[in-house]
């Protein structure tokens, strides 16, 4: 039987920012999730660890075989499906370097802090072929085993950035000629100017407190769901992009 390629130590630590970030490479768990980042970067993947042989479609790849107790402890899910990819981080996602082309569509995410939601939002970007998501450094980290999870791997489907500096990228954008949307619970605009804008920017907030009131200020228009409060006081931010994001590409 094939032995892994590196220490389970090593595997282990890509749970943790800091060993993402020294061995330049994140984890993905589970065929679907691997077989999404072969479709957007298929050159990304440096290899796979499982507890069976790999399917056909992996074996190109560097193969690494571990036993089941040896995968548990390298895993971070709940309920490991006995197959990882070790990907390699892409460039300049910890940075505020904005794309040469950035595309039509972007999301920016301020301080979405549960990584369920970040990823679903990600994963709901990508599917809507929105072509980058912004990050805040007090959002939940993309590359993280339960964002990358909830993402079912799209997170190279898209660009990502994740910095302090959003907000100067905001307006980078905007003088380039992106429309600012922000989802605002008192904002007082319909849904419905989205899909009029050729380049924009849309804007989530914090899960408990919502958008900044810099970024508020920011913004071309402050875009609210209707919902009835009788019911329901709000809808859960990765429910709100959704609709957004549906709405805005004309769907």
């Amino acid at each position: 039987m094939a032995t892994p390629l590196k220490s389970l130590k090593w595997y282990r630590g890509l749970a943790d920012r800091k060993g993402r970030l020294e061995a330049g490479a994140f984890p993905v768990e589970g065929d679907k999730a691997i077989r999404q980042v072969m479709a957007a970067q298929p050159d990304a993947i440096l290899e796979i660890v499982s507890v069976d042989e790999a399917p056909p479609h992996f074996r190109p790849y560097p193969q690494g075989r571990v036993s089941a107790a040896q995968f548990r402890y390298i895993s971070s899910a709940q309920t490991p499906q006995g197959i990882m990819a070790i990907v390699r981080q892409p460039a300049d996602v910890y940075t505020d370097a904005l794309p040469q082309n950035p595309g039509r569509r972007i999301l920016l995410l301020e301080d979405i802090q549960d990584p369920g939601n970040a990823g679903t939002l990600i994963r709901t970007a990508a599917a809507l072929d929105y072509d980058g998501v912004i990050l805040t450094e007090s959002s939940a980290d993309p590359l993280s085993p339960k964002c990358v999870q909830a993402s079912a791997g799209t997170v190279l489907s898209v660009w990502l950035r994740r910095t302090a500096q959003y907000r100067e990228m905001a307006q980078t954008l905007k003088k380039q000629g992106y429309s600012l949307a922000a989802a605002d619970l008192k904002g007082d605009t319909a849904p419905d100017v989205l899909p009029g804008r050729e380049k924009l920017v849309l804007a989530l907030g914090n899960e408990a407190a919502g958008l900044s009131p810099e970024l508020l200020a920011a913004a071309d228009c402050r875009v609210r769901i209707p919902v009835a409060p009788e019911k329901a006081e709000s809808l859960n931010v990765a429910a709100c992009g959704a609709i957004l994001m549906y709405l805005s590409a004309g769907k």
